[in-house]
């Protein structure tokens, strides 16, 4: 956990569980109205199941959240930034992950013509997106962890 923990004023902090709550309720709702249609023809748990991994798949690498959290975190990065706020990632698994990411329309590569010629990073609007819909989560956790705590 990093050291010290982000202190937010109790309205704040309140705030953010209002928010976090708000979302597990979403997801309650969007739970239920799926499984209303598990079941019915093709669409068992079995499909239901496989879909999501299947939807879920670019998240389970290596290295993917934690880039995709930088990029939401910081915005636009270029490789060395990057490579210098993720502890333990070598160079080559980096260019692997963000081509990776670019080719699944996560991150979009940004070139601007120099000279020097400047190469950039930023997540695309389905990056975003999902950035958005994780954010809960990462703060739900930090909570957890102790990482953030009400003044």
């Amino acid at each position: 956990m990093p050291e010290p923990p982000m202190k937010l004023p109790k309205g704040d902090f309140e705030r953010v569980i209002d928010h976090i709550e708000s979302t597990v309720g979403h997801g309650t709702s969007i739970r239920h109205t799926l499984s209303q249609h598990g079941g019915v023809g093709p669409y068992n748990a079995d499909w239901e199941v496989a879909a999501a991994v299947e939807a879920l798949h670019i998240f389970s690498s290596r290295w993917t959240i934690e880039i995709l959290a930088t990029l939401y975190i910081t915005g636009s990065r270029r490789f060395n930034e990057m490579r210098n706020m993720l502890t333990g990632i070598s160079s080559r698994t980096l260019s692997d992950k963000l081509s990776l990411l670019t080719e699944e329309g996560l991150v979009y590569r940004v070139v601007v013509d120099g000279p020097p010629v400047k190469v950039s990073y930023e997540l695309s609007e389905h990056g975003m997106t999902c950035g958005r819909l994780l954010s809960p989560l990462v703060a739900h956790l930090k909570i957890l962890m102790g990482s953030i705590k009400s003044s």
